[in-house]
């Protein structure tokens, strides 16, 4: 059963990072986010990795975060640009815990996705 328990955690990793993604992308509609998400969790459940109700589960929930994304993005002026914080690591030594771990996640969305194009080029 510990396998079932990380296809889960993976799965749940690959739509925070297709979330992430598709907020990044400029000019993407919701309904292209829809679509790429019905395609990735179809796959997940063709493979039997999830169930149909998870699947519909995991499409609402990015699509939701998609739209709060677009409404985060949208609320502030056209012509403002977004600020960027550069923080100097020399004091710190390393990483906090939390970049660490988003750096972690980062590192298994890249490898889920080049899992997802090797399945779709074997298809």
């Amino acid at each position: 059963m510990a396998g079932f328990g990380d296809l889960v955690q993976k799965a749940f990793y690959l739509g925070v990072g297709v979330a992430s993604y598709a907020g990044e992308k400029v000019g993407v509609t919701l309904k292209d986010v829809r679509v790429q998400a019905q395609k990735l969790v179809d796959e997940l459940v063709a493979r039997g990795e999830i169930t149909a109700e998870e699947a519909q589960r995991l499409v609402n929930e990015m699509v939701n975060r998609a739209q709060q994304e677009e409404g985060a993005a949208t609320s502030g002026t056209a012509s403002e640009p977004r600020q960027i914080e550069i923080l100097d690591d020399a004091e710190g030594g390393g990483l906090s815990p939390e970049e660490q771990q988003a750096e972690e996640l980062r590192r298994q969305v890249a490898t889920l996705r080049q899992e997802l194009e090797q399945l779709r080029r074997q298809s």
